[in-house]
């Protein structure tokens, strides 16, 4: 099981949209994500590829002296599906093994704007730590209120009992790059009693680790 990622943050997933939207603020938050890394010398791993703001966090970063590492499942990449790789490549066999490289390879998750594949990956992370497979936040950068009904919805869900605060609290929201690394770095996981009772080693390889992973709750 992945530990508490509270403390210095050496790297970080970005998830977000390979179209740029249609709100320059998608952008410019993007490229000040890019910068902000860069500053701070926190790597970047994010899901390859060069288009929308995937593109702009990626070359802002890279171009800043971040270390910049795409991972991308090889049938995308061999069907040259989202541009050329920014930084080092990582192609893997199918997008079950993209999420969990990039799971083991971040400290902490930010998700900017993004359509169903971003929102795919949000909640994928998100069921793990609710299945006690990690404790690693997830930054919802809330660009324009862009994530405003999404998290509304998560209050909601929690007080009719669906989502435990174990899983909630996971979710950190903050309107700015600086911001939001300052609140991951805060960070501290408060881990719910019945989830620290699985214990996901026990009689587990990886191929069967992979498949009971594919769990989404």
């Amino acid at each position: 099981m992945e530990g508490n990622s509270a403390g210095q943050i050496k790297s970080i997933c970005v998830f977000c949209g390979s179209n740029p939207g249609n709100n320059a603020k998608f952008v410019e938050a993007a490229n000040n994500l890019g910068k902000v890394l860069a500053k701070r010398k926190i790597h970047l791993v994010y899901g390859g590829g060069s288009l929308g703001l995937m593109g702009c966090v990626s070359t802002t970063a890279h171009v800043g002296g971040s270390q910049v590492l795409g991972i991308i499942p090889k049938a995308l990449a061999e069907g040259n599906f989202v541009g050329k790789i920014v930084g080092e490549e990582l192609q893997v066999p199918t997008m079950q093994d993209r999420i969990w490289k990039m799971l083991d390879n971040s400290d902490v998750f930010i998700a900017l704007p993004g359509g169903i594949g971003t929102l795919e990956e949000i909640f994928q992370i998100a069921s793990w730590a609710q299945l006690n497979i990690h404790h690693k936040p997830i930054g919802m950068l809330n660009v324009d209120g862009f994530f405003n009904k999404l998290l509304s919805f998560l209050d909601q869900a929690g007080e009719e009992n669906f989502i435990p605060h174990s899983a909630r609290q996971i979710f950190i929201s903050a309107s700015t790059a600086e911001e939001m690394i300052d609140k991951l770095e805060d960070f501290v996981y408060k881990p719910d009693p019945v989830a620290t009772q699985i214990d996901w080693s026990k009689g587990n390889n990886s191929k069967k680790l992979k498949m009971d992973l594919s769990l989404h709750l």
